[in-house]
């Protein structure tokens, strides 16, 4: 079965961006770029929330050009939105049941499912089971307010530490294995 990993780069107090988008703190390096290359090498699907679609698409991180726009070059991308009523060409739009269609998804052939970007579209997929991992690179800052990585919960999820290790800007990369899923498989 494949693995879905939330993954993304946050501060030390838990944001993934500032209260206005900011992500000017982000510290990038070498073995930062090593890292996601081995990552991306590894998925061949991305799942993203609305806002983070938009969010990325703002910041050139996927193509949202809706003559041929793609998401992400070379991986499959799935949209998740109840407001949104079509997606760019390439990329798939889920309106509905976003926890049992990632379910279903992880059944199929393929390589690992990333969730990128906020915590809205996370917090169903936890409280649906579908989420395997736990991937957070925290930066050395705190921002004391901002868009934050997690969101309430309905339960409690219990985490596996399945790697830790310090990157350069005084980074550290963390793994987590999900323990109780909950998911049917």
């Amino acid at each position: 079965m494949r693995t879905v990993t939330y993954g993304a780069a946050c501060t030390l107090d838990g944001f993934i961006a500032g209260s206005d988008g900011a992500i000017d703190w982000l510290h990038y390096s070498r073995d930062v770029e090593e890292v996601m290359a081995q990552y991306w090498s590894t998925v061949d699907a991305v799942l993203m929330g609305r806002k983070t679609w938009q969010f990325a698409a703002a910041h050139g991180a996927v193509d949202d050009d809706s003559s041929g726009g793609s998401g992400i070059p070379e991986v499959a991308t799935y949209l998740f939105s109840r407001t949104l009523r079509e997606a760019p060409a390439g990329v798939e739009l889920v309106a509905s049941d976003a926890g049992g269609y990632v379910n279903r998804l992880k059944r199929l052939p393929g390589k690992g499912i990333c969730l990128m970007g906020g915590g809205e579209l996370a917090s169903s997929l936890f409280d649906a089971g579908a989420i395997d991992e736990v991937s957070l690179n925290v930066h050395p800052v705190l921002l004391g307010s901002g868009i934050p990585f997690f969101r309430p919960l309905q339960r409690r999820i219990g985490l596996e530490l399945v790697e830790s290790r310090t990157i350069r800007g005084g980074c550290v990369l963390m793994t987590y294995r999900v323990r109780n899923s909950g998911a049917t498989r």
